[in-house]
């Protein structure tokens, strides 16, 4: 399996982050209902990625999302700003990062190399977020080759309202990295790849890592959830 890839933080000029909505009816991210637990992460006003929320107050994310991708260095977590269920200008939460924990096997490196098989951090935010705004997802079990799947991100094109790509077939596996044929593009670092299925509440099955190309056909890739996540939960909380 040989791909040449390409990492998809955004570097964007968001503005001061987006306000909470407090006495009116809260959109859901793209309409989409169970996934307001997905939201924006605006990064110092400069950067965003995607992520979702796995407890009431910790956010699954990419780890290369945590590096200014200019210089290389570590940004500050109290910088980042996750909206839960951003849609158009209201969020169904706004709270602020205070602590960041990486992959102990991830290293940061602009050329994407350095994403396959870790690139995951958890985000703990100053405050937790009601269950009644944004239930956490569960996590689903591992993905195989040739199953379906569904991605939903924020991209540059799309910053403040999540597309969801549906249908996403897992094409190879290798160890904890999935190769899949999903498109996605800068900002999609981060989101959730799911488990969607009718009657039943959204199931968490990877995270985005990059895009990149497999020979001739696009792809995206995305790191598999293993027991290395339940120590990152831990040690975020």
């Amino acid at each position: 399996m040989r791909l040449t890839i390409a990492a998809i933080a955004a570097c964007l000029s968001l503005g001061m982050p987006i306000s909470a909505a407090a006495d009116e009816p809260q959109p859901r991210a793209g309409e989409i209902q169970g996934l307001e637990a997905v939201g924006r992460l605006n990064i110092a006003n400069r950067n965003m990625c995607t992520g979702a929320l796995v407890a009431p107050n910790l956010v699954l994310t990419a780890a290369h999302c945590l590096f200014d991708p200019r210089t290389g260095a570590r940004v500050d977590p109290q910088s980042i700003w996750f909206e839960a269920g951003l849609s158009g200008r209201r969020a169904v939460a706004l709270r602020q990062v205070v602590k960041a924990v990486v992959h102990p096997q991830y290293r940061y490196r602009p050329s994407g190399a350095h994403q396959i098989g870790s690139d995951l951090a958890v985000l703990r935010l100053d405050r937790p977020i009601s269950s009644r705004q944004a239930a956490p997802l569960a996590m689903a079990g591992d993905a195989q080759l040739g199953d379906t799947l569904d991605v939903l991100s924020y991209t540059r094109a799309h910053a403040t309202r999540p597309r969801l790509k549906r249908s996403c077939s897992v094409l190879a596996r290798k160890s904890r990295t999935l190769v899949m044929s999903c498109l996605v593009d800068f900002g999609a670092s981060g989101s959730p790849v799911l488990e969607l299925r009718p009657g039943r509440a959204p199931r968490l099955v990877s995270v985005i890592s990059a895009k990149a190309a497999m020979g001739s056909r696009r792809v995206s890739i995305g790191t598999a959830l293993d027991a290395t996540l339940s120590d990152l939960i831990r040690r975020a909380g």
